[in-house]
Order: C-alpha cells, then structure tokens, then sequence
C-alpha cells in the first residue's frame, strides 16, 4: 500500500454548500439558492407574463438551508483549523460565480468577492493546504438563465471568459489547481443545475420550468461548455503556464456492470458509459468531439455543429489533469431504464456487493468500482487523475456524551482507500484523495442537513435551527492515521 509521497490528502466542499451568506457583500441569487436539493423540479421561480421572464419567487414554506448553510463565509478559519489538525495538504472548495460577477454580466468584478476569496485561499496556504478550486460547481447565477437562458446561448461564453480570467489574474498566485465544471456530465438529468439551462423564449410550461427545457437547449449548452472549456484552458496557460486546469466528471457512470455475458447487455453497459461520462470526456480530454454522438443527436432530433475554428480550438486546449466523483457503481441491462440521483446511476442491485450504506439512502457500496473506475479513465485518457468527491452521508447526531461514533463511514473510506492504493499499484497515476466532505454541509441532492458526510458535525437541522457548533466524529481521528501514516496503515 505505496502511495506516492506528494499525494494530496484533503476534502472537498462546494460553496453554495457551505457558505450561506448568500445575499451578502454584493452576492445575488445562483441557481441553488432558488431549490430545495439540485434534484427538484421545482424552483423558486415564477412566470411574469407581462416581462415575458421568470423572476425570484421562493415559496415562504420551503427552508431554502443554502441561504445560511453552515455558516462556512464567517467560520471558514476555524472549519480550516480543523481540516488542518486531520493533517489535510490539499482542500477543494469552488468560488461562487455570483460574489465576483453577481449577476453574471457585469463589466467590472466585485471587489467584496474577490477580497473574501483571497482572504480564504490565503488561509488555506497558511495552513499548509494546497487550494484546488472549483470554477463553476452548480453556481451559476440565476439572472444568467433568467435574461439569457442561461448555457444554452453562446452569450455565456463571454460572460465566463471574464469571470475565469478575473480568477486567474487575482488568484493564480495562490491557486495552481482549477476545475471547470462540476460534474458538467449530469446535463440531461439536472439541466436546471448542471447545465445552467432555461427556456425562456417561448417556454411550453411555465409552471414547469425545469421539465420544459427543449433537449435543442441542452444539446446548445453541450456545445458551448466545450468550447468554454477549451477557452478556460487556453486563458490559464496564457496567463501563467504554470496553471494546471482540469476537468470534473461524475464517474460513477464509468462503473457500469452488464447484468450478464449477454452481447446485448454488454453493448448497453458500453452505451451507458458513453452517454454518461465519456461524451464530455473525450472532447475535454482527447480534443475530440465523439462521432457516436452523431447518432444520438439524430434520435433525439436536434442540430449541433461546430465551426471549424471552435474543433481546433478544442484540439489543442485540453485539459492538465481529470478530477472525479465516485460513490457507486450500477448494474444495467437491456430491460431497464437508468435513474439516478447525485450518487450516481441505479439500475438493478448487485448480489455480490456485501455493504449498503445504512436508511434511508441505502446506496450500493462497491470499493473495488473505485479501482476499476480509476483504470478504466487512466487507460482511456492517460492523464493524472484526482478524485475530488468519495463519501458517504448518515443520519447521525451527536450522542449523550458529546461524540459520534462513525463506524460505517471508518469502515467506507478504508475500504475506498485501499483500493485506491490498489489502482496505484496497477499503474494508474492518481494524484489525490480529497473525500467529500470533511464537514457536515447542506446535502446537494436532498436540500437537507440530514444526510451528514462529514468528519466534523455542524449542529443544524433540516427545519433550519441549531447552534452552528462544530463537534469531531470518531472517523476525523482515523482519517488522521491514515494520512499520518501516507495510507501505509491500512496494511494492518
């Protein structure tokens, strides 16, 4: 169990998760402060007939937890004091598109934002933490969809060419490493939030604004995200050559099992791959826009094209680096139809798997998809591969005496763990483990505080009260050993 000595051993969190304040220092609405978890249908706004636009509409009998979350941009010194005391070296948090350009097209940024991020990544730095920084991670700002119709229109290229630059020029002498867009793949399930698309020209439900959204819109924002990727690459390397860019896909769409040795089930594991992850991989890392996407533009009816000068520019800007979620893996044949949640994909359950996480989300646990999906990516694109989400969320509160004894989550990232100590061993270049997330946050897929990944407790509850007091689980003090000891106590 050899890692290597730089390994990165960190957490990850996400702004919008993590940080409430979120109309303070200029700060306006992003996608997230107007839902209840990045799976609901249903967002805070309403149709204006007479504007022809959707506005800010929260319903008063939601709990919109986001809005404060754990209080992360008035606490963020003590919450990385703690990481600090695990013996982190690296931590990944993402920079609110909306505090810098609240409104997303603005000319000049927000000094308040920037000043609030420099402060932040100083600290980090202080401490001993390399930043990893996310650029875009569900945050876009709501009057980006609303005036705009978000992604879907190449206006937002423009917009976030100002926005990744300012980053660059103000904090590239703190940040080496940058994602551009969290788990961009997720588009077609969560086009609202990962794709930051909207239907505003003549939308079919109003009332609907999610389910409305044209599968020619979401295919437009597939295309324009390429493109400002490419670009994010280009602008950083020009800036500082020094930079290093990566992207962020969900993989847990790479551990897809065929039910059987069918043909037919064999063929769909490798379509499921395809359509999930490997459709923005390819073009983010390979400089190559896939030709089976020929075929399914074609099903689903729409038109996309590519100037000659946006696939070269493609071509020649990939990516420095490939980061990743993974929490599962999934089963598929030709009888189903994927669902899937923020976990990842569900098809039909795996008998050989011997963990499910506890109620109620009771996700499959597959260690060793971990493994295979940092081969199958490291065989695939050849890059150095960090993985920047791995966890798992309990319902959990702190006992009588003080503490919570985390067995489970022990139990989940030794076992992760390993068998990324086993995928290093196979040949595969990963460069860290950064485990979502170290502290308890708003949880991203339910809008609940419920569900608690965290090595540290933050007392809050789903109705929005609690003291906001920090508490250390058990897990904190073994995820120390383990980056104490750079993995190697593990063999024991």
């Amino acid at each position: 169990m050899v890692f290597p000595k730089d390994f990165m051993w960190g957490g990850a969190i996400a702004a919008n998760q993590y940080e409430g304040a979120w109309l303070e220092d200029g700060k306006q609405p992003n996608v997230t402060d107007v839902l209840v978890g990045i799976m609901s249908r249903d967002p805070g706004i309403a149709w204006n007939s007479k504007t022809g636009k959707y506005e800010l509409a929260l319903d008063p009998n939601k709990a919109y937890l986001s809005h404060t979350a754990v209080d992360g941009y008035h606490r963020y010194k003590e919450d990385l004091e703690l990481m600090a005391g695990m013996g982190f070296n690296a931590f990944r948090t993402s920079i609110a598109w909306g505090r810098i350009f609240p409104n997303g097209d603005e000319e000049k940024p927000n000094e308040a934002g920037l000043a609030f991020y420099d402060n932040m990544f100083s600290c980090m730095r202080e401490l001993g933490m390399e930043p990893v920084i996310t650029l875009s991670h569900y945050e876009t700002p709501l009057h980006l969809l609303t005036e705009y119709g978000g992604w879907s229109n190449p206006k937002l290229i423009e917009f976030w060419r100002r926005y990744v630059t300012t980053c660059f020029e103000r904090f590239g002498s703190k940040v080496k490493y940058w994602l551009t867009f969290n788990e961009v793949n997720a588009l077609f399930r969560m086009p609202f939030v990962a794709g930051g698309v909207l239907t505003i020209k003549n939308p079919a439900n109003t009332s609907d604004p999610v389910g409305s959204t044209t599968l020619q819109d979401q295919w437009d924002a597939y295309h324009n995200f390429l493109v400002a990727n490419a670009q994010t690459v280009k602008i950083a390397h020009q800036i500082n050559p020094e930079l290093k860019v990566g992207c962020m896909l969900t993989c847990s769409g790479v551990a897809i099992y065929p039910h059987n040795c069918d043909p037919a089930n064999i063929r769909v594991a490798l379509e499921a791959q395809r359509n999930n992850v490997f459709y923005f991989g390819d073009p983010f890392c390979l400089g190559i826009v896939p030709t089976y996407l020929n075929k399914r533009w074609r099903e689903d009816g729409v038109t996309v094209k590519f100037t000659d000068d946006e696939l070269e520019l493609i071509r020649k800007n990939t990516v420095d680096f490939f980061s990743f979620s993974y929490y599962r893996s999934t089963v598929v044949d030709t009888a189903i139809n994927l669902g899937g949640d923020t976990s990842g994909l569900s098809g039909i359950d795996n008998p050989f798997l011997k963990d499910k996480a506890p109620q109620p989300w009771g996700w499959p646990v597959d260690p060793d998809g971990l493994r295979y999906t940092l081969n199958v990516l490291y065989d695939r694109y050849h890059l150095p591969l960090l993985i920047v989400e791995n966890g798992v969320g309990l319902d959990e509160n702190l006992g009588e005496d003080g503490t919570i004894n985390d067995d489970f989550r022990t139990h989940y990232i030794e076992e992760h763990i390993k068998n990324v100590g086993l995928a290093i061993d196979d040949g595969v270049d990963c460069r860290g483990y950064l485990y979502w997330g170290p502290i308890d946050v708003v949880s991203a897929g339910t809008g609940e505080m419920k569900k608690r990944y965290g090595f540290v407790y933050v007392d809050r509850f789903n109705d929005g009260h609690g003291t906001l007091d920090r508490a250390i689980k058990q897990s904190y003090y073994r995820y120390k050993e383990i980056i104490e000891s750079n993995g190697a106590c593990l063999e024991q």
